[in-house]
């Protein structure tokens, strides 16, 4: 079977350049979900290891039966340096499906990260490490390596839809997920995001308490009367 007729493994993707995945590893997953219109987001029990892993790059896609990791090793075996290894593991933490091995290969493969909707294992060796790791959970017990999963399609991970090679953000807040044909305008909306909230924070702190949207959201609710004031 050539790579073409591979109907599990897909070897060829497009990736979200390198000079973007720089820009956008200096925002906040949380200031990127926000100008992507509050979507992409991964459930928040997807969590790093460490509150200070933090990862950025293209979402190399993989899918496995619960408690069996064959394809995320299949993963690691094509990903690139650079890359982000993000695991539909269905939520399942009953078997942890990778630990300290496979994270210390995927740091030594030059692998940015690994993401998985599901458990892994070894955890204080992995935070020692510093490799980010993020998952749905902890369990001691090891996985199978029998079951077929797919690399490289197209995949829901904890309730967020990820194309291969789409942008993949987390940090201590979580992970969020950007198409990557979006990512450039969407850098830029973040840009001004940030801008504008250091502007009200420092607006605050010289005594600008209130929220100057705050009162006319309350009248489109119907919490405040036409002329009414708080």
């Amino acid at each position: 079977m050539s790579n073409a007729d591979n109907i599990f493994i897909k070897r060829d993707i497009t990736r979200v350049s390198p000079e973007l995945v720089k820009q956008a590893a200096e925002f906040q997953a949380a200031i990127l979900a926000d100008v992507a219109g509050r979507r992409g987001t991964l459930h928040g029990r997807v969590k790093p290891l460490a509150a200070t892993m933090k990862v950025a790059g293209p979402a190399i896609t993989v899918e496995v039966r619960p408690g069996d990791n064959l394809a995320i090793h299949a993963a690691l075996a094509i990903a690139q340096p650079g890359d982000v290894i993000v695991v539909d593991g269905k939520g399942d933490i009953s078997c942890a499906l990778i630990g300290e091995i496979m994270s210390t290969q995927a740091h030594a493969s030059g692998i940015a990260g690994i993401i998985i909707d599901g458990a892994v294992r070894d955890a204080d060796a992995l935070r020692e490490n510093g490799f980010p790791v993020f998952s749905a959970g902890l369990n001691p017990c090891g996985p199978t390596k029998s079951i077929a999963g797919r690399v490289n399609y197209p995949t829901s991970v904890a309730g967020a839809s990820i194309e291969p090679g789409d942008l993949i953000i987390g940090d201590a807040d979580g992970v969020v997920a950007l198409p990557r044909e979006a990512v450039p305008a969407l850098l830029d909306l973040a840009q001004k995001k940030l801008d504008a909230e250091n502007k009200r924070i420092a607006g605050i702190r010289d005594g600008d308490i209130r929220a100057p949207w705050l009162e006319k959201a309350l009248r489109n609710a119907g919490m405040l009367a036409e002329g009414e004031a708080l």
